[in-house]
């Protein structure tokens, strides 16, 4: 059982889409495929945008505007799902709980882990439920990938690599540290996963190559000790022509009875002792496995992967990668957040809000 507020599972759920960017057209179509939700309003600080969303989605029974709460008033709404920008994700989630909605929000949960403990606190004062919908754990070879790692004996090293050279425009290439802070956390909350463990210590060296199109760091090497003993590697560059890898990485796992590998496209590959027998969890991939946990979650009383509590420790390792790289010293974990609650507590902006 949860601490967060049931809902009825006889009708399908009510809910209001915030932000109406490339992210809310793909959150539309997961809606729009879901029995179990019911898309009753789409909100955009600029509310041609949501007008727009609504006109080429063929929305004609959802209801648009630029105030959320009205919205979702208006239309007898149960949940909220936040897809603004990250610097909005503070305002929209808080807001939210502390008018009763239950919330799914897009990556990052917060810009930063003093907002993250704000957020936590909404949640445990609300009583209802912030999910964060980190997309790329919703994938079946993920789950296969963990069921390997799981068999083979006692834990190791996992390593991960990452290179695309990816020219977006906008706002990722004039970021101080756009691998990190944009693409780094699923990387990092897929090792929690796999190796069922929070980072304690992180150690990261950021740096961007002469030909780089990117204003700040377009790569990054971290290392993480996890609090169970393994070690966890990540090397990644934003602007590395040739030979790419995945979207999802490019894996490899070695433990006490052999090692696992995964490309990040096709399913994972295990050499080691011992037989082993796949269990597939679920067949869609993505937002739309996120979305059907969130219903799944609210109608059962259960608490999904990716709820506020337990998704802050992969920022926590965002964070920490963030500081590490800075200040070229290890940063243990526990520290970090312990900072972060005493910031939030003397900094916090929500006088009806104890943190």
């Amino acid at each position: 059982m949860s601490d967060f507020s049931q809902i009825s599972a006889t009708e399908p759920i009510r809910v209001v889409l915030v932000g109406a960017g490339s992210m809310g057209h793909d959150w539309i179509t997961a809606i729009g495929q879901n029995p179990d939700v019911k898309l009753v309003g789409v909100v955009d600080v600029v509310k041609e945008m949501a007008d727009k969303a609504k006109s080429f989605s063929g929305l004609s029974d959802v209801i648009t505007g630029n105030d959320f709460l009205k919205v979702a008033r208006e239309t007898n709404a149960a949940a909220i799902i936040n897809a603004t920008t990250p610097s909005a994700h503070l305002a929209v989630t808080v807001k939210a709980l502390l008018n009763g909605y239950q919330v799914l929000t897009e990556k990052p949960l917060t810009e930063d882990l003093i907002q993250a403990h704000i957020v936590v606190a909404a949640a445990q004062q609300s009583g209802n439920l912030v999910m964060v919908s980190q997309s790329r754990r919703w994938n079946s070879q993920v789950f296969e990938f963990r069921q390997m790692v799981d068999s083979l004996g006692e834990k190791g090293i996992l390593n991960c690599l990452f290179f695309k050279a990816s020219k977006f425009g906008g706002f990722r290439e004039l970021m101080e540290s756009p691998l990190i802070l944009d693409m780094a956390i699923h990387m990092f909350d897929n090792a929690r996963f796999l190796l069922n463990s929070n980072a304690k210590t992180v150690y990261c060296h950021e740096f961007n190559p002469s030909w780089s199109w990117y204003k700040g760091n377009s790569g990054a090497s971290t290392i993480c000790e996890m609090d169970n003993g393994t070690i966890f590697t990540f090397t990644g560059n934003w602007s590395s022509p040739g030979a790419e890898t995945s979207w999802d990485s490019d894996w490899r796992y070695s433990g006490e009875f052999g090692s696992a590998t995964w490309d990040g496209d096709n399913r994972p590959i295990r050499d080691g002792v011992g037989s082993f027998n796949y269990h597939k969890s679920f067949e869609q991939i993505g937002i739309s496995v996120a979305l059907a946990q969130f219903v799944n979650a609210l109608k059962t009383n259960t608490t999904p992967m990716g709820e506020v509590r337990e998704n802050i420790e992969s920022l926590a390792i965002v964070q920490a990668a963030l500081e590490s790289s800075r200040t070229k010293q290890v940063v243990i974990v526990d520290d970090l957040l312990e900072r972060a609650l005493a910031s939030a507590i003397k900094d916090n902006e929500y006088p009806e809000l104890k943190v």
